[in-house]
């Protein structure tokens, strides 16, 4: 971009039709410089959160506070129960429509989350490949009860080993289920469809992502964990179990909760339970900034301090457009 492009700062609500996108770790700031920018934007926010969709899962996954949210609407929040399925696909397209909806009533927009899958569906595109086929569902979760995670990758690498080796390092059983259901329905790989889906990226966005020093973020971390422990987050637990709620759903694999659904099953002390969380929460954190490192078009704003925030915030208000 040319020195001489007027910044977003320069004229009146400058950023309708432009989406900011602010991506980064858990735990390093993304909501509180989302609401900061949103007021001095106008903005609406837009979640990229594939746990925050989900209602009764408020303080494992550090909603908006309901005083935030009716300051500044919030879309993809609380919009389903957590037995409830939802693929980064379905989110792509609906996000993209809220985008056009709340440029057409001359707003601003914000993307504001950590799920790498949904960012990229909003950004440039997700294939979803054909509709669930409960059949073919039916026959992967008894080969998965039967076989094993292990099971199902080595038939996903006789189909597909293109997509297989991508989810080598980190197999997830829903993921690589829906990968052999879409070969299984269409005949088809998923690698190929991929290659074969027409690419139609969001134009004129920016994205951001805070960028803290490791030591730093994990201190964050730990004590963000101890600050959702005080507020009540196994009486969260307890309650999503009392309702027929187990850790087995999708939306209860996260950490926070599936570390305490094993403490109410006596699989571990409440003490071992914390420690957990906070290790799988700063391993996750790991793994997330692995995603977002490789995406090139991602800016990193450095932060020692939340009082930080307030500078970046308008460091972003001035990027050029």
């Amino acid at each position: 971009m040319e020195n001489d492009m007027p910044a977003r700062g320069a004229q009146s609500n400058p950023s309708v039709g432009t989406t900011t996108i602010i991506v980064g770790p858990t735990a390093s700031g993304k909501t509180a410089l989302s609401l900061l920018l949103a007021r001095r934007m106008d903005a609406e926010i837009v979640s990229a959160d594939s746990r925050q969709i989900y209602r009764h899962l408020t303080i494992g996954t550090a909603k908006p506070s309901d005083s935030d949210r009716s300051k500044v609407p919030h879309h993809f929040i609380d919009i389903l129960d957590p037995n409830q399925e939802y693929s980064a696909g379905e989110y792509g397209v609906q996000a993209r429509g809220v985008l056009e909806e709340i440029q057409k009533r001359g707003k601003s927009a914000l993307v504001v989350g950590g799920s790498g899958l949904y960012v990229k569906a909003v950004v440039d595109g997700f294939f979803d490949g054909p509709g669930k086929d409960p059949e073919v569902r039916e026959r992967l979760e008894r080969d998965l009860e039967r076989e094993g995670i292990s099971g199902l990758l080595k038939k996903l690498e006789h189909v597909d080993p293109a997509t297989a080796q991508a989810m080598t390092r980190e197999p997830k059983a829903r993921r690589v289920m829906r990968a052999l259901e879409v070969y299984y329905s269409t005949g088809k790989p998923l690698s190929v469809h991929f290659s074969e889906q027409k690419r139609n990226p969001l134009s004129n966005f920016i994205m951001v992502a805070p960028l803290w020093e490791r030591a730093l973020l994990y201190k964050h971390i730990d004590e963000r964990v101890v600050g959702m422990m005080k507020q009540g987050l196994l009486d969260e637990v307890r309650w999503l179990k009392s309702h027929g709620y187990h850790a087995n759903l999708n939306a209860l694999n996260t950490v926070g909760y599936k570390e305490l659904f094993e403490h109410l099953e006596k699989k571990t002390s409440l003490d071992e339970a914390v420690s957990l969380i906070k290790l799988n929460t700063r391993r996750f954190a790991k793994r997330q900034m692995t995603w977002f490192r490789a995406d090139k078009r991602i800016r990193w704003l450095p932060v020692s301090s939340d009082r930080d925030f307030e500078e970046t915030a308008s460091s972003i208000l001035a990027l050029p457009v």
